[in-house]
């Protein structure tokens, strides 16, 4: 005979955990990685990627082209350093 341990014979590595995955989650990138659809919250208000990134400068300056979120009609060239990282929410 044979005694069951406390989980009743199943060990912890059988047993799955279920993660919810969040629709958008929030990263850190550097200005060349951002993508069309990234958002981006700063303390002027939130926007969206709607142009590819490129450089000037030598590659030292990254500019790309945004939206605001609530008002779609502005748009703009937002500059970043190129070292800097910047949070953005991919979905």
């Amino acid at each position: 005979m044979t005694s069951k341990g406390p989980d009743d014979g199943q060990n912890s590595s059988s047993r799955l955990r279920v993660r919810c995955p969040s629709t958008e989650t929030t990263t850190r990138v550097l200005p060349m990685q951002l993508r069309i659809g990234d958002r981006l919250t700063d303390e002027t208000g939130k926007y969206e990627i709607i142009g590819r990134p490129y450089t000037t400068n030598a590659g030292k300056d990254v500019h790309v082209r945004v939206r605001r979120v609530d008002n779609a009609e502005v748009t703009m060239i937002r500059t970043y350093a190129a070292h800097e990282r910047i949070s953005v929410k991919r979905g």
